[in-house]
């Protein structure tokens, strides 16, 4: 089998290909090295079995030949992070809405199978906890900038769906849900490896608005494994899928959890949502944990690492490695 990784040299990306060169398959990476860093994939560039192509999966001329000649796709590439996406909004839209253009256009006129890779940030502002893949979705404002990545994210789903309902190519649609884990970095605002940075160097701990709003966080090993099984099984084709943990915690009760796993003395420090974003693009929202029941009905996928698992193995990599970022 040999599949093509947009968006491969990044963090999910990166340990997707982990488990895909485990199982015997043949990858072709197509990266622009924006967010995605080389020394993620480095260990398997030197096999016959992994190639790497630097340019970006929005580029026809690249992306076709690419498509043409492998067997499946998995589409990750996007931007990443909030603190991104609020400083780049008009790259954010076509960095993303333009590639999966692309992938979309190419995957059908040669026949080959698309995992699109979403993200829970489409539910918005819902407060229907769990989050059900058929539940409604509630955005806010076109002027809170925030809420852009959440809608490419769902247009990208409405593109992959029509080209799965009307050309009958098979798509499956993987809503992520606040993955984590070794390589990620802390530059673009990911909690969990900004905190333990912080914590490490005794820096304070910045926690926005009261803490406790809560967030559930998946291992990004078990992750991949979550996309690897849908790409596989044709159950999926034309389904949209929740992959994440639904073991939920307030960000101040986490940002403890890291500093006594990171033995800091660092203090906490509460700052508001209009300090901490002056220019009001940015709106949060309390709860966020989503229903994994169709995840193991259909392909027999849960989570089973627990978060403090998955902060002992981020505080690992980080005492190991002095800067990944």
């Amino acid at each position: 089998m040999k599949a093509l990784i947009t968006g491969g040299a990044g963090f999910v990306g990166s340990h997707l290909i982990d488990l895909l060169v485990e199982s015997g398959y043949e990858i072709v990476v197509i990266d622009d090295l924006s967010t995605g860093k080389i020394n993620n994939i480095k260990r398997h560039l030197s096999k016959k079995s992994v190639e790497l192509i630097v340019g970006s999966a929005a580029d026809e001329n690249i992306m076709e030949p690419l498509i043409q000649k492998c067997d499946c796709i998995f589409h990750l590439a996007a931007t990443v992070g909030v603190e991104l996406i609020l400083a780049e909004p008009m790259k954010t839209i076509h960095n993303m809405f333009d590639t999966t253009a692309v992938v979309m256009k190419f995957a059908s006129r040669y026949r080959k199978k698309v995992l699109l890779t979403s993200t829970s940030e489409v539910y918005g502002k819902s407060a229907d906890v769990p989050f059900l893949e058929s539940g409604d979705r509630l955005e806010g404002p076109t002027t809170t900038h925030r809420w852009a990545y959440a809608s490419v994210k769902a247009l990208d789903e409405f593109l992959a769906l029509a080209y799965s309902k009307i050309e009958d190519l098979p798509v499956s649609i993987v809503r992520l849900f606040n993955t984590v884990g070794p390589r990620q970095s802390a530059n673009y605002g990911m909690v969990i490896p900004k905190m333990v940075r912080a914590s490490l160097a005794g820096e304070e701990l910045i926690v926005h608005g009261d803490g406790l709003q809560t967030r559930c966080f998946c291992h990004v090993q078990e992750a991949v494994m979550g996309i690897k099984l849908v790409m596989e099984s044709d159950d999926c084709n034309g389904e949209v899928i929740n992959i994440g943990s639904d073991e939920e915690i307030s960000i101040l009760s986490l940002a403890n959890i890291i500093k006594e796993q990171t033995e800091s003395k660092s203090n906490l420090r509460l700052v508001p949502y209009e300090e901490a974003f002056p220019d009001g693009g940015f709106e949060d929202m309390r709860r966020r944990v989503p229903s994994i029941a169709k995840a193991g009905s259909l392909v027999g996928w849960a989570p089973k690492i627990s978060l403090r698992q998955i902060v002992a193995d981020v505080v690992k990599q980080r005492q190991s490695i002095n800067n990944i970022d």
